[in-house]
């Protein structure tokens, strides 16, 4: 061994790029206090106390070698803090005074089996056989050396590294504290129980990770794990706490090869292009897994559609975003809340290959972070500052403090803190060890070691939880290009709840605008969701029809019977109330006839009235008559009732007066017929007058008829009470938009044939009577305008029943049945008026002459011409019956029916 230090001791004059080249394995010793001795894989320094480190100094081996190529930042940084760490312990007069720490530091070279291998030289001293019974040939004992006891350890990086490692270093009860490993496993404390970190847990990480994804407004992600603890555990601890908020999917879960074939990138990047929507990718992976991805992506030129989140294996690294910077641009990375060490920056500054031979693997890292090359060393004849060792780091290359060096420290340091109150307990008022701290016992170094509560080199707490962990403090960065030059900037924090600035946050392409990360788009108001079996982040967007409003995202419910849906369909509003107004279209045609009707029926009443004494109007029978003009006014009044809106006294004056008017019309009438048939009738038989053929006796039975329309109204009132009702039904279109509630009396289709259904009686039986009565003489000259009258009013509701009644399903049905009704009913009110009325106002208003009294003709003529028309039936069968009956009538003379006999004798008006 010291041949080989001598190589390089005789050439140091050389170029150091020579040197290095021709020396072979070089193992410095220690610069400072204590001295270090050689050691091929490890770095030794002696001390009373040992502690063991374990660092990533290099990455994964390939094609079957156990380490890789040097991490300058992940490993030699890491590991020169605890050196740093470990000086300023032993310089520290406060902290363990007059007790000197050592260390044995092991690369793991980021393999969990290689660091298993490398591990068990920290219990090497615990396992190896005691030589005391031991003696030489001579007899004397022999010279053994014994490994140095370690009583705690530094490490290690990696979880599933710290995993391996705390698995055997639980069997020999030596603790374990690590300043990287986050994975929850680590937090079982039957499994690990010697076992600490000054970092957090990962399920600490996973729920702000997961909270910073629902500030993003992503619920569709994918995750990318490396294979093993960290990784694997990492992600797990994400999805269970994004299924515990809800609100994040995740749409693909890949895991990265602990050995990866070639092309294993590229098809990661292809499945997660399977997904498009999941833009959004969570990184749980090593730094050398993340480099590799960010590569793949950008051979599949997928630069801008990945938003990477990675966790604190990313970190604030260089490393895996070197001349990646545009596919890494906007990620999203999370660290444990930590501050730069400047008493570090200072040390690792002035570190240089004169000063740092303790650390075996400083020369490569030399060699490495200033880009030497032997070959060019060689080819160059002069020997410049490069060669010969004297760089800064920091002036002559790029420095950027690692993230964990602060918690390397602090992990040093919290071993150090347990260690001092462990020998302010046990060996109180001694100077260096005393015999119960020699040797260390573990299971007490491990309950001290969980009580520390010190301020760390940062300022921040240290302190453990009974399982070991440290509290979740993590700061947020994001990777950003501005102008040319790439930084990670600090756009957040995390304790216990998320502190996110997204105003400082910039993505590619976008500026400020947040991307999407959304497995399907925002339903729109009115819509709800339906969501997609077993991914509730995937809807598909189904529209509330019909009167239906949105009541929440997922749910469409019907409006209540009087309301309809707005316009966004997100409530409900009253649906309009309509009725039938004076200026409709569809009143106008009734208002006009009634208004000309009521007109036309003052004025016939006036011309009555006035020439009340006059052949012609006695001849017409003024009771009945007079009775008549009522009821036609009725019938017209009737119009402004069922176009005045309805209220509780529009609709009772509907009940009464609707077939109120065309009762008194119908029952007048079929007075008046029947006692014209009951008179021609008689005449047949004998010639004594029929009974209640007087005047009194007319209106006596008149309102005997009446009276049964009113008794029926008054029976209506008791069982149902009139009242006006909105029905929502009728114009309850398939567009809500159209649909109408109509204001009306409560009067059924039903109630309105049995209102009407007695009215309608009495004009059957009137017409039945004016079918009978057609033949009779003229000298009874109303027979045949009331039969006219009857035969047109038929038609005309017969006319009226299937438009009325056809109609009923018709959205304009309050229009087109009111108006139906009411033009019906004037206009059998006006039949009547113009046929029984207006041709004796004509006669006497414009021709007086002949309203003058006509002959008297006696009952006998009646009889005669019965009897004698089966004489005339053949010459009668040329013509209607009634026209011969009426010719034989007019031939007769008066003289040739004398006798002797008594007559009782009718004047033709009083017919």
């Amino acid at each position: 061994m010291p041949g080989k230090r001598g190589w390089g001791w005789w050439w140091a004059q050389l170029p150091l790029c020579l040197l290095l080249s021709l020396s072979g394995p070089w193992v410095p010793s220690s610069l400072g206090k204590p001295k270090g001795h050689p050691h091929m894989n490890s770095i030794r320094i002696d001390g009373d106390i040992t502690l063991g480190g374990l660092f990533p100094v290099h990455g994964r081996g390939s094609e079957g070698k156990a380490c890789g190529e040097l991490k300058k930042e992940k490993g030699i940084h890491r590991l020169e803090a605890m050196l740093f760490a470990l000086d300023r312990i032993n310089n520290d007069p406060d902290l363990l005074p007059n007790i000197t720490l050592g260390a044995r530091i092991l690369d793991t070279c980021s393999r969990d089996t290689h660091a298993l291998e490398q591990s068990l030289t920290f219990v090497q001293a615990l396992i190896e056989k005691d030589g005391t019974e031991v003696r030489c040939g001579s007899g004397g004992p022999p010279i053994i050396t014994k490994p140095e006891r370690v009583v705690g350890v530094i490490g290690a990086s990696g979880s599933s590294v710290s995993i391996m490692v705390a698995n055997i270093l639980r069997l020999f009860k030596i603790p374990q504290i690590s300043y990287a490993s986050t994975a929850p496993d680590l937090s079982d404390n039957s499994r690990y129980d010697f076992f600490s970190r000054v970092v957090p847990s990962d399920t600490y990480q996973a729920q702000a990770m997961v909270d910073i994804v629902r500030a993003l407004k992503w619920n569709y992600v994918s995750t990318l794990a490396s294979e093993g603890s960290y990784g694997e555990s990492g992600v797990e601890a994400f999805m269970q706490k994004s299924r515990e908020d809800g609100g994040v999917c995740i749409a693909q879960s890949v895991k990265i090869p602990r050995e990866p074939k070639p092309g294993e990138f590229d098809k990661i990047i292809r499945r997660l292009l399977e997904t498009s929507n999941a833009r959004a990718v969570i990184i749980f992976a090593n730094e050398d897994d993340i480099r590799r991805v960010l590569e793949a992506a950008r051979k599949a030129n997928q630069t801008g559609h990945f938003f990477w989140m990675g966790s604190d294996s990313w970190g604030s690294k260089i490393a895996p975003v070197l001349h990646l910077e545009e596919v890494a641009e906007g990620a999203v990375t999370i660290l444990p809340k930590r501050m730069s060490v400047r008493g570090f920056d200072r040390y690792f500054s002035s570190r240089t290959l004169d000063n740092n031979r303790r650390n075996i693997w400083f020369a490569e890292f030399w060699e490495d972070n200033f880009q030497l090359s032997q070959a060019t060393s060689r080819r160059r004849n002069k020997i410049d500052k490069r060669c010969l060792g004297m760089q800064r780091i920091g002036q002559d290359s790029a420095y950027e403090q690692e993230g964990k060096v602060q918690f390397v420290i602090d992990a040093v340091y919290a071993m150090g803190h347990a260690l001092h109150a462990m020998h302010r307990d046990l060996c109180p008022g001694r100077v260096g060890l005393c015999p119960r701290m020699d040797p260390v016992d573990g299971t007490q170094l491990l309950k001290y070691i969980r009580n520390v509560n010190f301020s760390g080199i940062a300022g921040n707490p240290v302190t453990f939880n009974e399982n070991g962990d440290a509290p979740g403090r993590y700061d947020i960065y994001q990777y950003q290009l501005r102008n040319g030059s790439a930084e990670y900037k600090v756009i957040g924090s995390w304790t216990d709840h998320l502190h996110l600035r997204i105003e400082r946050m910039l993505w590619p392409g976008s500026g400020q605008q947040l991307p999407r990360s959304v497995c399907s788009l925002p339903c729109q108001p009115g819509e709800r969701k339906k969501t997609v079996k077993g991914m509730p982040c995937c809807w598909h967007c189904e529209p509330c029809t019909g009167y239906q409003y949105q009541v929440d995202r997922y749910t469409c419910k019907t409006c209540p019977y009087d309301m309809r849906p707005t316009e966004n369909r997100t409530g409900c509003r009253p649906i309009p109330i309509i009725k039938l107004e004076w200026d409709s279209p569809w009143a106008v045609l009734p208002l006009f006839l009634a208004v000309a009707g009521i007109a036309a029926t003052l004025f016939v009443v006036v011309t009555f009235v006035r020439y009340n004494d006059t052949p012609i109007v006695k001849a017409s029978g003024r009771e009945l008559s007079y009775v008549l003009l009522a009821g036609i006014f009725l019938c017209y009044a009737t119009t402004f009732l069922m176009i005045a809106e309805p209220d509780l006294g529009t609709c009772s004056l509907r009940r009464i007066f609707l077939g109120l008017g065309m009762s008194i019309s119908y029952a007048a009438l079929l007075t008046k017929t029947n006692r014209i048939y009951r008179i021609f009738e008689q005449g047949k038989r004998s010639v004594s007058a029929p009974r209640f053929i007087s005047p009194a006796s007319q209106l006596a039975i008149t309102f005997s008829l009446i009276s049964l329309q009113l008794l029926g109204i008054c029976v209506w009132f008791v069982v149902d009470p009139s009242h006006s009702v909105v029905d929502f039904q009728d114009q309850r279109t398939l567009d809500p938009r159209f649909a109408r509630g109509v204001l009306k009396c409560d009067i059924s289709d039903l109630s309105l044939i049995c209102l009407l259904g007695y009215s309608m009686l009495l004009m059957v039986t009137c017409t039945v009577y004016a079918i009978k009565t057609r033949g009779v003489p003229e000298t009874f000259n109303e027979a045949k305008p009331i039969g006219f009258t009857m035969y047109t009013t038929c038609i005309v509701w017969l006319a009226f029943i299937p438009i009325f009644f056809g109609t009923s399903q018709s959205a304009d049905k309050l229009y087109i049945q009111t108006t139906t009704l009411t033009v019906s009913v004037s206009l059998s009110a006006s039949v009547s008026l113009g046929m029984l009325y207006m041709p004796k106002v004509y006669i006497i208003l414009f021709h007086p002459e002949q309203n003058v009294p006509k002959r008297k003709r006696s009952l006998k003529a009646v009889v005669t011409a019965a009897t004698m028309s089966n004489k005339f039936t053949q010459k009668g069968s040329f013509r209607p019956n009634g026209e011969a009956k009426s010719e034989l009538c007019e031939n007769l003379e008066a003289p040739a029916l004398a006798t002797k006999q008594t007559y009782v004798t009718y004047t033709n008006h009083a017919i």
